[in-house]
């Protein structure tokens, strides 16, 4: 049987009035020997084997599984996997933030071991981490060569026992210490959106990234209240609320991390709670997402060791590179706030306890508009228009409260109180969109990766910044650092605008050199890029 474009039919079904063919699991995606029934002849009737290539009018006519099992397999992978990453997140910001709430509940004095308090020493507590952070960030790359589910387990079980062991700390150098070995626990773990785009689309990435990012803004929640309620708790009892706040919120990890090695799948064939028949539509349904691999050449699959060459390509790339500077502006507030804003609370006038509960309120706001904006962003298509708007909001959160000494606002204003709260969510909005735009905006996963390791390279430079931006000598304004954190968000504006117009460029290019009209844009949009030369059809995401 030949359908109307001369491709052979699978087995399977057609839906009235729709050319859909859904086939059997006996397919593959592109190039397969598929058994037709001939057409009945003159003196003939046989049956036969035919080789069918895929094309892009075959491409169009045909789809190996149905809407619902699609459906069905991303809802599984939400459910099991990005849920649980988030999770794995949330302890791993837990860990990293909560040194700004163990500082207001008695750290700093009983870590100052000489005369005197040196409020450089906290600063180097909280650089140290970064400065390992920075310098391990090629992990990132070890998804792709380490079975993720022994990866995952030991990153999460080095940065648990690290983060607990800082309850035991007696001065600031050995807290510092250990800070530097919590960075190079939590650096791997950074290339989690990069293992997402393994399981998903690349108009699904920007949502499951934010699922999984938005447990920092949770993870500061969490801790903020946490850290309420143990200073409520621990005023009398026989270990110091700093301490016990370390423990309390570092030892979960270590028990996780045995969950991780059973939970976390290494490609989506490997996922224990799919079918095979899910495992196959898992498969299918990202075949349009990569480039096709060279005639003759066997698939990589998706444990394979990484392109050296298209790696490495993406060092030549600008739009890696601007794409790095957003966030680089970006994780200057990023990683600041969350370990200050308790000490900045209490420099406007409120007791320790009252601040801790105060930080919260911003970082929740954060969590819930972060789902909400990264939907918004999946569905639209694009990423910059939501971004250089949250970038532009918090540049003037941090402006309002640069400018109050000069507008004569008291230290405890609500104004003030108020103003961080544009200032938190717009910053943890940009850090989700710019990490999805990243990996969008390269072609294979080879690349993906080398521009998500370009991203964090050059990204996580930022907190270095960041982390000496509020000395206590400029408390209770804090208008050096705050000035500092409103030019960098209006700085992401001006980059994030100037890419969103260097795409638009590149689109067109892309257009005129493949020959194709709006019309036909249209199509390939529908189809994919079927057999056409590698890279044909791809778009960059706007």
């Amino acid at each position: 049987m030949q359908d109307r474009n001369g491709g052979g039919l699978e087995k399977g079904y057609r839906q009235p009035g729709d050319q859909t063919v859904f086939g059997s699991d006996d397919e593959d995606e592109s190039e397969e020997d598929v058994p037709v029934k001939q057409q009945q002849s003159a003196g003939s009737s046989r049956r036969g084997w035919r080789r069918r290539r895929g094309s892009t009018s075959t491409a169009a006519s045909f789809q190996l599984y149905t809407p619902d099992e699609e459906k069905a397999v991303v809802r599984k992978f939400d459910k099991r996997l990005v849920v649980f990453l988030a999770l794995l997140y949330m302890l791993s910001f837990l860990d990293r933030s909560n040194i700004g709430n163990a500082r207001i509940a008695g750290m700093d004095d009983d870590l100052h071991s000489g005369p005197g308090r040196d409020s450089a020493l906290y600063e180097w507590a909280l650089t140290a981490f970064y400065i390992t952070y920075i310098t391990f960030e090629w992990m990132a790359l070890l998804w792709k060569i380490i079975p993720a589910h022994i990866y995952v387990s030991v990153l999460v079980l080095t940065w648990g026992l690290t983060a607990s062991l800082q309850a035991v700390a007696v001065n600031y150098p050995m807290l510092i210490f250990l800070r530097a070995m919590l960075g190079i626990g939590e650096a791997g773990f950074t290339g989690v959106p990069f293992y997402l785009s393994f399981f998903f689309k690349r108009n699904e990435l920007a949502f499951r990234t934010a699922m999984f990012i938005s447990a920092a803004p949770l993870a500061t929640t969490f801790a903020s209240s946490l850290a309420w309620l143990i200073m409520k708790l621990g005023e009398s009892g026989p270990i110091a609320p700093w301490r016990l706040l370390f423990l309390v919120e570092g030892f979960p990890s270590v028990l996780v991390a045995a969950i991780a090695w059973h939970i976390v799948p290494d490609s989506p064939q490997t996922a224990s709670y799919l079918s095979l028949r899910e495992k196959k539509v898992a498969r299918l349904r990202l075949r349009r997402e990569q480039p096709p691999p060279p005639h003759g050449s066997s698939k990589a699959s998706p444990s394979s060791a990484l392109k050296i060459r298209d790696t490495l390509a993406v060092f030549a790339d600008p739009v890696a590179w601007l794409t790095a500077c957003i966030f680089f502006l970006t994780n200057m507030a990023y990683s600041s706030l969350p370990v200050f804003l308790p000490t900045i609370l209490t420099a406007m006038g409120h007791t320790p306890i009252s601040a801790q509960a105060l930080a919260a309120p911003p970082y929740f706001a954060s969590f819930l508009i972060v789902l909400a904006t990264a939907h918004a962003s999946d569905v639209m298509g694009a990423r910059s228009p939501l971004l250089l708007g949250h970038a532009a909001a918090s540049a003037v959160g941090y402006a309002v409260l640069a400018s109050s000494q000069w507008l004569r606002l008291a230290p405890g204003s609500w104004v003030r109180y108020m103003a961080v709260y544009p200032a938190a969510i717009g910053f943890f909005n940009v850090v989700v969109l710019t990490i999805a735009w990243s990996i969008n905006n390269q072609r294979g996963e080879a690349r993906q990766g080398g521009g998500f390791a370009l991203l964090q390279a050059v990204g996580q430079c930022g907190p270095l910044v960041g982390t000496r931006l509020y000395p206590d000598k400029e408390g209770s304004y804090y208008t050096r650092g705050m000035t500092a954190c409103a030019a960098a968000m209006l700085g992401v504006v001006v980059l994030a605008g100037g890419l969103r117009w260097y795409l638009r460029r590149l689109n067109r290019a892309l257009e005129e050199s493949e020959g194709i009209t709006g019309g036909e844009e249209e199509g390939i949009a529908l189809v994919g890029t079927g057999g056409r030369k590698e890279g044909a059809g791809f778009r960059y995401m706007l």
